[in-house]
């Protein structure tokens, strides 16, 4: 893993006055007399900042990862940095402790990954029915006994290493009269027999979520899922992503946010400068987990907002039970308020799978603009449109019907058009743009533009686009280009920012 790369200001190095872990790399600076170079993972003001001093920091510091000690006089220009930085105040006593136990978990990179379904292996001792649904599901249907047994393994081991802490989040459901639990070992690298560590969870536990930090060697982790009891158990799904044990989902300040029926959502939320518009984007479809898009959003230098999504292979369009539903507008509406911004102060985008997240959940926002690039409307028709058009292309769309219509048949698609369409119709656009880049080929939607045309009226809506030869996946640096320029016109033409490019 790359050092983390921690600067720090003030009358004296710290190198001088506290012991540093291998892992970090420090520098110090007495001054700053011109722009910093790159992008610091852990920012520490041990002195007041001149506001010429302020002007490079902030382009240099990450959200989250700013602390000040108590000999920074908190100045008007400092109390703005601390605030777009969401920093934290930090005392000398604890900067030892610090920078021995925490500052490990603010590294630079996000991962995540859902171990794939086929890579799952029910148990040879298991007796009873097994069903597979598509790549969303396996079920379990039978008497597993009395005591604790192994039901399923997954095959596929996660590598982890020396010092890394990995959270694991299982989505089940089971029958009341069965229990489950987890058991874990770690296995050392190059070795099949050599076992480290072993470690068993409880149900409570797993629906708290696992974490395992590993202070013994490099290696593998071997899951077993073990069960009791009598009925159904549906394995949906086992996730394992880098933990910061406790100071963010896959970015520091990362937030995870799950409904009473186990969906998950992520958001990552950046004050930028505090000044309109906040621009929100929704991460694509991806079986990488994390957010997309932190660094086109940060150099645009506005507040912004990230959502995410992990469920099926690499997501389920943001659609889903109603409680997950309200969740989403709920987010974008606490942080347009924590700025003190209107709704037409508010951007949202997305490109593919994101901006369906942005039609979507506009219906219920109504910004001032919407900017989309490779646009899905028409869910139901990405699903039907595999066979013909597609084939063995993108096959999770079926189980995207099957999860959300709870079958994968022609009706249970126009029924998923229709869930969009609807809400989109009942939706006064009158004060909003909608910016689209389309594919004039696309073989996952290729009506999407053409119907956003048809079912806007709206009066006082704006739609424009362009379009770009090619099949859904072609060209996407074209998309990109088209999408960041629009974006960056946005925001000198409506909201008088300088914007380079």
């Amino acid at each position: 893993m790359d050092k983390i790369q921690v600067l720090q200001i003030g009358n004296k190095s710290w190198k001088e006055l506290y012991t540093l872990p291998d892992l970090l790399e420090l520098h110090y600076a007495d001054a700053i007399r011109k722009p910093l170079k790159k992008l610091y993972d852990l920012v520490f003001l041990d002195r007041t900042p001149s506001d010429p001093e302020i002007t490079y920091l902030y382009k240099a510091t990450r959200a989250y990862t700013l602390f000040i000690t108590e000999k920074v006089e908190m100045t008007e220009k400092t109390a703005w940095l601390y605030h777009s930085r969401k920093g934290r105040q930090i005392t000398h006593e604890n900067v030892q402790h610090f920078l021995s136990h925490e500052a490990k978990n603010y590294f630079s990179s996000q991962y995540g990954e859902k171990i794939p379904l086929n890579s799952i292996t029910v148990a040879q001792g298991f007796r009873g029915m097994v069903k597979w649904n598509g790549n969303y599901s396996v079920c379990l249907k039978g008497d597993f006994g009395k005591d604790f047994h192994q039901a399923a393994f997954g095959r596929q081991n996660i590598p982890i290493f020396q010092g890394q802490c990995i959270d694991l989040w299982l989505e089940y459901s089971k029958s009341p009269n069965m229990s489950i639990a987890i058991a874990i070992s770690l296995t050392a690298m190059g070795s099949y027999s050599d076992i480290l560590q072993e470690w068993r969870f409880s149900e409570d536990e797993i629906k708290r979520g696992v974490q395992l930090d590993n202070q013994q060697a490099d290696g593998f982790l071997f899951i077993s899922l073990l069960v009791k009891g009598k009925g159904e158990l549906r394995i949906v799904a086992l996730h394992d992503r880098y933990s910061r044990r406790g100071h963010g989902f896959f970015l520091p300040g990362g937030e995870r946010y799950i409904t009473s029926k186990g969906e998950e959502v992520f958001c990552y939320f950046d004050p930028g400068d505090m000044k309109p518009p906040l621009t929100v984007y929704f991460s694509g479809y991806k079986t990488a987990q994390g957010f997309e898009g932190y660094y086109l959003m940060r150099n645009m230098g506005t507040p912004f907002l990230l959502v995410a999504e992990a469920r099926l292979e690499g997501g389920a369009f943001y659609m889903g039970f109603q409680e997950y539903e309200d969740l989403i507008p709920r987010l974008i509406t606490k942080y347009r308020d924590e700025l003190g911004f209107s709704s037409d102060q508010v951007i949202l985008s997305g490109m593919s799978m994101g901006s369906f997240g942005a039609l979507y959940y506009g219906c219920d926002i109504r910004p001032h603009a919407m900017i989309l690039g490779k646009p899905l409307a028409s869910i139901g028709d990405v699903a039907t449109n595999g066979k013909l058009h597609r084939p063995d292309s993108f096959a999770t769309s079926f189980d995207i019907l099957g999860y959300l219509c709870n079958d994968a048949n022609q009706e249970s698609a126009r029924e998923l058009n229709h869930r969009f369409w609807d809400k989109f119709d009942r939706t006064d656009w009158g004060r909003t743009k909608i910016i689209v880049a389309y594919m004039l080929e696309d073989d996952y939607d290729g009506t999407a533009y053409g119907k956003l045309m048809e079912h806007l009226h709206s009066d006082g809506v704006q739609l424009y686009g362009k379009g770009f030869h090619g099949r859904h996946n072609d060209n996407t640096d074209g998309i990109v280009n088209w999408f960041v320029s629009q974006l960056k016109q946005i925001l000198r033409e409506d909201f008088h920012r300088k914007v380079d490019g």
